[in-house]
Parts: structure tokens; sequence; C-alpha cells
């Protein structure tokens, strides 16, 4: 890890530990600051140059960040933008499949869909009675997310590098996260449910991100 992604890194901790507090106990400005300043952090590991990773890797992936620090700021407003946040985030899926996709013959790792989507089954089954008539798009974006971390595992599984691993567990941290936030949304809420979603949510993007710097 070089000294610029180190202190990047660092950053972003500080940053996502002054933010999940202030989700519990305020100030509220403190969360409109430091949560999408967490993600811009983590945006910036992405965007440093990476000359041995392919450019359409690298730009898909700082799209995907992009387009998450978007959502992350329309599920923060006062107001509930929570579809406006779920497109955002489904575009940045579909970034990171640009991303993940090179490379990788399509139907590798058969099982690993299967299993994924097995447990979104459930996940949907749980959420179902609450979702109202947001059925259509919760059902649209899980189906891009399980897609996008099924690629991500098929591609790890077919590379084999460290940065294709990173980027692999991130994508299943970061279906983890959402998982916990629509349980907590939409489910069964529970106190912790909302720092262990920002956790592995930041955590997810962060070895996404990493995954460009340590190379292809």
């Amino acid at each position: 890890m070089s000294p610029l992604v180190f202190a990047l890194t660092a950053a972003a901790l500080v940053s996502a530990s002054l933010h999940i507090p202030a989700e519990y106990r305020g100030p509220r400005w403190r969360v409109y600051v430091f949560k999408p300043l967490t993600t811009a952090l983590i945006l910036a590991i992405a965007c440093l140059p990476a000359g041995e990773v392919a450019p359409r890797y690298q730009w898909a992936i700082v799209t995907g960040l992009a387009l998450s620090l978007a959502g992350d700021v329309f599920l923060m407003l006062p107001r509930d933008r929570f579809v406006a946040g779920l497109a955002a985030f489904l575009a940045a899926h579909i970034a990171y499949i640009v991303a993940f996709a090179g490379g990788v013959p399509f139907g590798t790792a058969p099982l690993a869909l299967v299993a994924l989507a097995a447990v979104a089954a459930v996940i949907l089954r749980i959420l179902w009675p609450g979702l109202g008539r947001l059925k259509a798009p919760v059902v649209a974006y899980v189906a891009v997310i399980v897609v996008m971390t099924w690629i991500a595992a098929a591609r790890a599984l077919a590379v084999g590098t460290g940065a294709a691993l990173h980027a692999a567990a991130g994508a299943l941290l970061f279906l983890a996260s959402d998982a916990l936030l629509a349980l907590n949304r939409f489910g069964h809420a529970f106190r912790a449910g909302r720092a262990l979603s920002l956790s592995t949510y930041f955590a997810g993007q962060w070895l996404i991100a990493l995954s460009v710097a340590l190379g292809p």
C-alpha cells in the first residue's frame, strides 16, 4: 500500500468513526459532513494513477463510487429520497458489473450465483410484507446486486489475484450492508443495524477501491 493510499485510508477511517456515532446521537450536521466525506475519500483512492490496471476497470470503479456518493447524499437528506438513492446505487452496481466482467467467461461459478440468489430470496421473503409500493424497484435492485456480487466472485476465482480477491470481498460486504439496511428499514429493526450496515458498506467500498490501487 502506497503512503498516499494509506493516508487516504486513515482519513476515511477517521471520517467514518465520526459519522457512525452521529447517526445515533447527533449532531445531524456531522452526518451531513462525514458520510459523503468518507465515500469521497474512498473514491479518491480509486482515482489515483494505476498504470497496471486496465483503464476500463479503473473508470468503471470510479463511476460506481461516484454514483454511490450520490446515493449517500440522497439517503441522508431530511426528505425521503429512498427511490433516488436506490436508483443511484443500482447504477453503481451496473458500473461495478462492467468493471468485474472483463476477462471473465459468462457462466463462471454458477453455484455461487445459486447460493447468492437463495440468500437474496430469503431476505426478500422477510422484507416482502413491509415493501408496499417499493416491491418492483427493490426486486430489480436485489437482482442487480446479486449479479454484481456473483461476477466479482467469479472473477476472483478465474483470475485469482489479490486485487480480484479484494474486489470480491468488497462486493460481498456491500451485499451484506444492503441486506442489513433493508432489514433495518423494512423488516425487523434493531439498534445496531445502522452501525453494522454502515461499517460493512464503507469496508466494502474501500476494498473495491483498493482493488484499483493494488493492480490487475
